[in-house]
């Protein structure tokens, strides 16, 4: 199988399976919910019924969120100019990439969204893999089998990512860094530097990413009960079948990236009435749905490649046949 078949495989069976694409947004909007009530209610009793929350309820007031910011704490301090539109990403962006942390009750809300696609995962890639409708019961059994497992994996991903963030970044950006641009007098080359360091990052991030994907794949394909097996099958697949996963990946990315175009060219900046309030969260709601949308093709398209260059009948059910619709048909069915 070509990469261009496997990519255009695994759109195809994303786009088959709406109903897992609603469900992982509802999953996000349900994660969500607590947090924005919570914002809701710290909003609420510093605002009150003061003349601010009139000005708060016709548009987006900068002074008093700078007032709010310098007295709040835990969840409130997300609440900044950054998170507006495509701000919002940006500001993601750039506490990814520099390690930066978040208030407590945001990260536990992430530890919890990630325990919660762990579950969803294995009934994912199984349906994927499937290619055919495994129902409510097919998606939510392989959920329960290979949720235990993918905790398992779980935690080699922890302190892979931990130490990758916690050693590597810190090596590249805290040590490195500086004594690359110790002696230089121009800020623009000390900027490529960094965007340098930046692509080396992100390229051992990728590489990691990649083979704890194929690990899962391989794990739900060949109904593996080792973790370790699994990344040590998927190590050798990625290994073996190196151009191939790195450009799917990369066509997967550039996907990924252009949804992120048409959000930053559609995400509209601070509202100064409600009906744009509302637009403008419609439109964030569109953009969550393409992201998740591109998250669901990279496992859906690595899986098509894999079955493509690897997998044979035996390691996944095969689709249901259908008896053809014909009156010849009808006539053997009734003989």
């Amino acid at each position: 199988m070509t990469i261009f078949q496997a990519w255009r495989d695994g759109i195809r069976r994303v786009n088959e399976a709406p109903a897992i694409l609603f469900g992982v947004w509802l999953m996000t909007a349900l994660v969500s919910l607590p947090l924005a009530l919570v914002m809701r209610g710290m909003l609420e009793q510093h605002l009150g019924a003061s003349l601010a929350a009139d000005a708060a309820a016709r548009g987006v007031n900068y002074d008093w969120m700078q007032e709010f910011g310098e007295q709040a704490a835990g969840l409130g301090l997300a609440l900044r100019p950054t998170i507006i539109g495509f701000g919002a990403v940006l500001d993601n962006l750039s506490a990814f990439i520099d390690n930066e942390h978040r208030p407590l009750v945001v990260g536990g809300a992430a530890l919890g969204y990630v325990v919660l696609w762990m579950f969803v995962a294995g009934g994912i890639i199984d349906r994927y893999a499937r290619d055919r409708a495994t129902r409510a019961h097919g998606f939510f059994a392989a959920s329960g089998v290979f949720f235990f497992r993918f905790l398992r994996l779980g935690v080699v991903m922890g302190i892979v990512y931990g130490l990758l963030f916690g050693y590597v970044h810190t090596w590249l950006f805290g040590s490195l860094y500086p004594r690359l641009t110790h002696d230089l007098t121009v800020e623009r080359t000390a900027f490529f530097v960094r965007v340098g360091l930046y692509l080396v990052f992100g390229v051992v991030l990728a590489g990691c990413n990649l083979i704890f994907d194929y690990a899962k794949v391989r794990a739900v394909v060949e109904d593996r009960r080792s973790m370790l097996g699994a990344l040590r099958a998927a190590a050798h697949f990625v290994r073996r079948n190196a151009a191939a996963a790195a450009l799917l990946y990369l066509a997967d990315f550039v996907l990924f990236g252009a949804a992120l175009g048409l959000y930053a060219a559609a995400a509209p900046g601070a509202g100064s009435s409600l009906w744009s309030t509302w637009l403008g969260f419609a439109i964030g709601q569109i953009y969550v749905l393409a992201r998740l949308w591109v998250k669901l093709i990279f496992w859906a398209s690595e899986t098509a490649l894999y079955q493509g260059r690897l997998a044979h009948a035996g390691y996944v059910a095969a689709p249901e046949p259908r008896w053809p619709e014909s009156p010849a048909a009808e006539a053997i069915e009734r003989s």
